[in-house]
C-alpha cells in the first residue's frame, strides 16, 4: 500500500495518466442550431401539488438544527437560515438558451451564479452551435478562470451547461441518459435524506441519511444525542437497512474520531462531509483511521481539478458530486470517468434531481441516487405525485427511481418570466 508521500508523488502525472470522458457519437454532428439568447427565467410546475402545512415536528433543514460550519457562533448555531443569503440573486437559478430553431433548454445551477450567467456568458455563447457542449464549457471555464474556478462562477457554468444538454435531448428526440450512452441498470437503488424517518420506512425506504443535529460546539451532551437518533433509526430501520451521516462541514478530526467509535455498534454506512471541503489532508488522515464506516465527501468540491486533490490525497471512499455546483453534465461525466479508474463509486450530491438521475443511469460507477421525501402531513395526492414524477418502485433494495422517457431532461414546468 501506497503512504501518502508515495501517493502524491505517483499523483503528480495524473493528468496524462488518465482517460478521458468517452466521446459521444452525436457531438461529432453539425446541428444546423444557433443559439440566440441566454437568460435567467422563473417557472412553475405544469402540475402543481397542492400545497399544505407539514405535521407538526415535522424534519426541515431549514426550520432545525443541523450541525454545520458556524454551529461555533451562538446567534446562528439554531438553523441555517440564520446565515444563508436571502437575496433572491444569491439563490440557486434556472438559465433558458434559445435558439435559432424554437429550441429551448433549461439548466439548474447553484447559488449565486446568476448574474454571472447574464452578465457574462451571453456573449460567449450567442451564435454558437449548441450541440458543441465540449468546446462551450471549455470557453466558459477559460474565460472566467482569472475570477473563478470554484464557487459561483462554477455555478453559472453549471446551470448553462445543463441547459445545452437539454437542447441537445430535445433536438435529438431523446432523453439525455441515451445520449450518454444509454442505461447500464435497469433502475436506481435510492436513499433518502432527512429525519423523519418513520415515514420514510414506511413508505419503503431500506436506506438513510440522517441530517446530524450536534458537532463539537455541543460538547458531550451533543455527542450523546447524536448516538440516540442513530440507534433509534437502527432500532426502527433494523439490521439490514443502511444508516447514512450528513454532518455537513461541522466536525473536527477528533470529534469524527469519537463519534466513529460511538457509533461502531449501528454499523453506520459512511459518515459524510464531517470536515470542512478544503482539508483534504485531514479527510485522508481519517480514512487512514477510520475503518468502522466509509470517509465520503465532494457536495462541495468544484470540477476534475478538485476531484483530483480527493484522490491525491486518499480523502474520500465515495465522491458526492453536484451536477448542479460542481461543472455541470460535462464536468460530472469527467468527473466519473477519473474516479472510475480508481474503482471509485460517485453517489452525486441530490442525485435524484431529474437531470443528474440522467447520468447515474448511464454510468456503471453510480449506484445509487438521493431522494427527499414531501414532509408528512400532506393530501394523499402530495405523495401519489412523489412516485409519478420520480419514477418510483419498490424491490428487494426498497426505493428505486429512474428517469422520465421524454427528450432531453423532461422538465415538466413552465416559464413564467
Amino acid at each position: 500500500m501506497l503512504d501518502r508521500r508515495s501517493l502524491l508523488k505517483a499523483m503528480a502525472g495524473i493528468g496524462a495518466a488518465l482517460p478521458a470522458a468517452p466521446p459521444l457519437a452525436w457531438a461529432q454532428e453539425k446541428s444546423k442550431l444557433k443559439i440566440t439568447g441566454v437568460r435567467l427565467v422563473k417557472t412553475r410546475p405544469k402540475r402543481p401539488v397542492p400545497s399544505y402545512t407539514p405535521a407538526a415536528g415535522s424534519w426541515s433543514t431549514g426550520g432545525v438544527e443541523v450541525a454545520n460550519p458556524m454551529s461555533i457562533y451562538p446567534k446562528y448555531k439554531p438553523m441555517r437560515s440564520l446565515f444563508q443569503a436571502d437575496a433572491p440573486a444569491l439563490g440557486s437559478f434556472m438559465v433558458e438558451i434559445q435558439t435559432d430553431k424554437g429550441i429551448a433548454g433549461y439548466g439548474s445551477g447553484g447559488p449565486a451564479g446568476g448574474p454571472i450567467v447574464e452578465g457574462h456568458f451571453p456573449k460567449l455563447l450567442l451564435g454558437e452551435d449548441p450541440f458543441n457542449i465540449e468546446k462551450l464549457w471549455d470557453i466558459l471555464w477559460r474565460s472566467t478562470m482569472s475570477y473563478g474556478r470554484m464557487g459561483a462562477v462554477i455555478n453559472a457554468i453549471s446551470g448553462a451547461d445543463l441547459a445545452l444538454w437539454d437542447i441537445v435531448g430535445k433536438a435529438l428526440n431523446t432523453p439525455v441518459y441515451k445520449l450518454l450512452g444509454g442505461e447500464t441498470k435497469d433502475r436506481i437503488p435510492a436513499y433518502c435524506t432527512g429525519n423523519d424517518c418513520e415515514q420514510h420506512i414506511e413508505f419503503g425506504y431500506k436506506r438513510l441519511k440522517l441530517a446530524i443535529p450536534h458537532g463539537p460546539a455541543d460538547g458531550k451532551e451533543g455527542q450523546r444525542k447524536n448516538v440516540e437518533l442513530v440507534r433509534r433509526t437502527r432500532e426502527q430501520l433494523g439490521k439490514d437497512g443502511d444508516i447514512m451521516l450528513d454532518c455537513w462541514m461541522a466536525w473536527t478530526e477528533r470529534y469524527t474520531l469519537e463519534m466513529a467509535e460511538l457509533l461502531e455498534p449501528y454499523k453506520v454506512y459512511w459518515m459524510e462531509e464531517v470536515l470542512q471541503p478544503h482539508d483534504y489532508e485531514g479527510f485522508g488522515r481519517l480514512r487512514q483511521q477510520i475503518k468502522s464506516t466509509r470517509i465520503v465527501t465532494g457536495e462541495h468540491e468544484y470540477t476534475r481539478y478538485g476531484f483530483r486533490q480527493l484522490l491525491a490525497h486518499n480523502a474520500a471512499e465515495i465522491w458526492q458530486p453536484d451536477i448542479h455546483w460542481c461543472g455541470g453534465m460535462t464536468e460530472l461525466r469527467r468527473i466519473g470517468a477519473l474516479a472510475a479508474a480508481y474503482d471509485i463509486p460517485v453517489i452525486p450530491h441530490g442525485g435524484g434531481a431529474r437531470d443528474s438521475v440522467h447520468w447515474i443511469l448511464a454510468t456503471v460507477n453510480s449506484p445509487w441516487a438521493e431522494l427527499f421525501m414531501p414532509a408528512p402531513g400532506g393530501p394523499k395526492e402530495v405523495y401519489q405525485r412523489y412516485e409519478e414524477d420520480n419514477v418510483i418502485s419498490r424491490g428487494p433494495e426498497g426505493i428505486y427511481t429512474r428517469p422520465l422517457e421524454k427528450p432531453g431532461f423532461g422538465w415538466d414546468f413552465e416559464v413564467v418570466s
